[in-house]
């Protein structure tokens, strides 16, 4: 009998090619490995560039033949300054996605849509290497780019209608879930089983996209890691900056200056747009008060407006160290006993005396090089981070299910500058991502460690598939309930309640944090 036919001599037909998919918009090639294939730098809107700049997203354009869907594409138009990439390649025209699958399988897995930090002004979804996840979680992973900085979010009232200005990068971000939504079937994933996701200022976008009308029923479940979901820029002083912005740039007529900026050379635009600050720190992002996000999130999270989904919510021990950390290798800052009280002032205003007494330097070592970085790190970790953390896991634990923990391994890996300082960064800001994704950039992970990431992709994939995370070699994860937290630690993660006791978080909620 010849090889290939069958004993009627009818011809086997060869098997589907793993790397090729067919979608409405035309035929993608990515690559494929044993345990995952990737598609990278799938278009899910049209370039935001000329007339589209400051536009919502438009609806990518369809293409004969067969596309090359084996390199991410461009990172969006960010601030060089502030590049964590190191000047890899920017663009305007970025709107694009990767999708990380398991192997081919008749059976539809589901879904996890990831969204980059970066403060809004940096970052990629190229960045984060989901093989883990897609091998191991079993799940389709979607990581996606969306505009950053002033393309982003920049509010000029001559930019739209009253009230739909700004908001640019979050409503790329509602393409790439409705581009979900409509396409992820013809890679195996499961439209009807799709969780949101972010980490930073991606999760601050997932804690929007829960109460934005505009991302109404485009996901099933949350997932929010990191993200201080606090008062957002108000619609009349983002519009007071933008204007202020365009003039510096050369559009200062507001009668004329729609046109002028969609005319302006990309570069002139690279600066962000700063909206509010808050001490040393200037924020840009998602504007409240305007037609995509008429309410700030924690308002309508605590008036029970947020979408029922179940939300996987939480933050690192050591939150802060990062930023303390990098301004003391950026700019040079050498923050001394001195300088404590004038720091918390600049953080916290009038009740800097009241956190300082929580707070003492005294309370973390003898020596100023390392006393007064965590002493500030630690209250500004409390208040800023964990506390806020508590509070929406509390009122979102009101409507649906809540899942809530702590990443806890203060000798996570971490990169080499961050390994120099005089002070320990412990479970700082990012460093839970490595046990997720492959990021790179960092020492490997012990065999502890290993374990750790193994334990995290399995509650996080089994959350994404049900709704409810759970691990075969881990503790059972409560709901919120009665303060129950997860503690993910390396020699055993626990169930614990002590959580909002240790970082004071009844202090921090008589000052309205």
């Amino acid at each position: 009998m010849l090889s290939g036919c069958t004993s009627g001599g009818a011809a086997t037909p060869a098997p589907p090619d793993a790397a090729v998919v067919h979608t409405a918009s035309g035929t993608l090639r990515g690559t494929v490995a044993p345990d995952h294939r990737l598609f990278a730098g799938v278009p899910y809107a049209a370039p935001p560039v000329g007339p589209l700049r400051f536009r919502p997203p438009a609806p990518a354009s369809a293409w004969e033949g067969e596309r090359q869907a084996t390199r991410f594409g461009p990172r969006c138009l960010q601030d060089p300054g502030s590049d964590p990439e190191f000047g890899r390649q920017t663009d305007e025209d970025c709107l694009t996605l990767n999708v990380w699958t398991p192997p081919v399988s008749e059976r539809k897995r589901p879904v996890m849509v990831w969204i980059h930090g970066g403060a809004f002004v940096n970052g990629s979804g190229g960045i984060y290497d989901a093989r883990w996840l897609a091998a191991r979680g079993d799940i389709v992973v979607v990581t996606v780019n969306y505009r950053l900085g002033t393309v982003g979010f920049l509010a000029h009232p001559g930019l739209g209608e009253p009230g739909d200005v700004g908001n640019y990068g979050l409503a790329d971000q509602q393409a790439a879930l409705r581009w979900v939504r409509d396409h992820i079937a013809d890679f195996g994933g499961d439209p009807e089983r799709v969780t949101v996701a972010g980490e930073s200022a991606g999760g601050m976008s997932v804690c929007d996209h829960l109460v934005a009308p505009g991302s109404a029923e485009l996901f099933d479940a949350a997932i929010i890691q990191s993200a201080p979901c606090q008062a957002q820029a108000p619609l009349p002083v983002a519009e007071q900056r933008s204007l202020e912005y365009a003039a510096a740039v050369g559009c200062p007529d507001p009668a004329t200056a729609a046109d002028c900026l969609r005319a302006l050379p990309a570069d002139k635009l690279r600066k962000p747009v700063w909206f509010v600050g808050i001490g040393a720190d200037d924020l840009t992002g998602p504007v409240t008060g305007t037609t995509a996000l008429p309410v700030d999130p924690p308002r309508a999270i605590a008036d029970g407006k947020a979408a029922r989904v179940p939300v996987l919510i939480g933050t690192n021990r050591d939150e802060f160290t990062l930023f303390v950390a990098l301004r003391y290798l950026q700019q040079g800052d050498r923050y001394t006993p001195e300088q404590y009280p004038g720091l918390l002032a600049d953080t916290f205003g009038p009740n800097a005396a009241e956190v300082a007494a929580r707070y003492p330097v005294d309370r973390y070592g003898p020596d100023p090089r390392t006393n007064v970085p965590l002493a500030y790190s630690a209250a500004v970790t409390d208040g800023e981070f964990a506390c806020v953390t508590d509070r929406m896991a509390d009122g979102l634990s009101r409507a649906a299910p809540v899942y809530a923990y702590e990443f806890n391994d203060r000798a996570a890996p971490a990169p080499e500058p961050l390994r120099t300082l005089p002070f320990p960064v412990g479970a700082s800001h990012s460093l839970e991502l490595r046990y997720l994704f492959d990021v790179g950039g960092a020492p490997p992970l012990s065999g502890e460690q290993q374990t750790l990431s193994e334990q995290m992709i399995d509650y996080w994939s089994t959350f994404v598939a049900t709704g409810a995370p759970s691990a075969p070699d881990g503790p059972d994860w409560p709901q919120v309930g009665d303060g129950s937290y997860l503690s993910l630690q390396p020699d055993g993660s626990r169930v614990t309640t002590g959580f909002a006791a240790e970082h004071q978080c009844a202090f921090w909620s008589t000052l309205g944090r």
